[in-house]
């Protein structure tokens, strides 16, 4: 070759140091440091630039990014990540929460004790058990939010004829900005924790957070909706506020989901 790179496959020769553990580590270094790595890149453009990663997607300009799956799911571990260490339960919510602090708490026992019956088992028992693999299905089927979400563009802006791939492009990146937005979120709760405040066992600031994770999300998608959509004026607000519906829906959706499915399968 005369060139540094293959201009046939991009690849570049092998150097002797890519084999070393050292060379392993500097890749690993290069990848979450470097200003010109995939994925800073692809996080700036996330955070800065709502819509433009689904835009240069769908163009065909895919290279300088990375693809909207590894996008979604590096930002998903990040935040379960985070939730670990700080202790939250956005999604991983306890059986006791379902009982009592949810939208469903009014039947919520009456299925539980029916499945308790069943199992012959007690609620004391169960608990654990249940806490233990909401946990799992939360991180593992998260994805099935995100993409079930690609139905309410394609609803509110069936005049525009989008492909369904697209949609569901743009649910990735919306969720994947939202998994970023909710570790900054999850943080607070554990600082009042720290402070001596009530953390994550306050159901105001449960809900303090939820309405600023719809608020932020709102903002992203009236952002966003411009450059992938092309749609502007009155339309884009009611639009956007048709999607952040959807947004707080699909959030409840998930956690009912979690809860009935968790509750027949384990």
């Amino acid at each position: 070759m005369s060139t540094a790179f293959c201009p046939g496959c991009g690849e570049r020769p092998l150097r002797p140091r890519d084999l070393t553990l050292r060379g392993l580590l500097d890749q690993f270094v290069e990848a979450f440091t470097s200003v010109d790595s995939k994925l800073v890149r692809s996080f700036r453009y996330l955070i800065a630039r709502p819509g433009d990663l689904t835009v240069a997607y769908a163009q065909g300009r895919r290279q300088p990014f990375l693809r909207p799956v590894p996008l979604f799911l590096i930002a998903n571990v990040l935040f379960f990540a985070v939730e670990s260490i700080s202790g939250g339960q956005v999604f991983t919510t306890p059986l006791d929460w379902h009982l009592h602090r949810q939208p469903w708490s009014g039947f919520a026992p009456d299925l539980v004790n029916a499945r308790l019956a069943v199992m012959n088992t007690t609620l004391d028992a169960y608990a654990p058990v249940f806490d233990k693999a909401v946990a799992i299905h939360a991180r593992s089927m998260i994805i099935i939010m995100a993409l079930t979400f690609a139905l309410v563009p394609m609803l509110v802006f069936v005049r525009r004829k989008r492909p369904l791939a697209l949609h569901a492009v743009f649910s990735l990146h919306l969720y994947a900005f939202m998994m970023l937005l909710l570790c900054v979120l999850t943080a607070i709760p554990a600082v009042s924790a720290l402070m001596g405040g009530p953390g994550f066992d306050s159901s105001a600031l449960d809900y303090t957070l939820a309405i600023s994770l719809l608020t932020v999300c709102a903002v992203y998608l009236f952002f966003a909706v411009k450059p992938v959509y092309e749609i502007t004026g009155v339309a884009r607000g009611l639009s956007t506020i048709a999607l952040a519906i959807g947004v707080g829906f699909l959030v409840l959706g998930y956690r009912f989901f979690l809860f009935v499915f968790t509750l027949y399968t384990s």
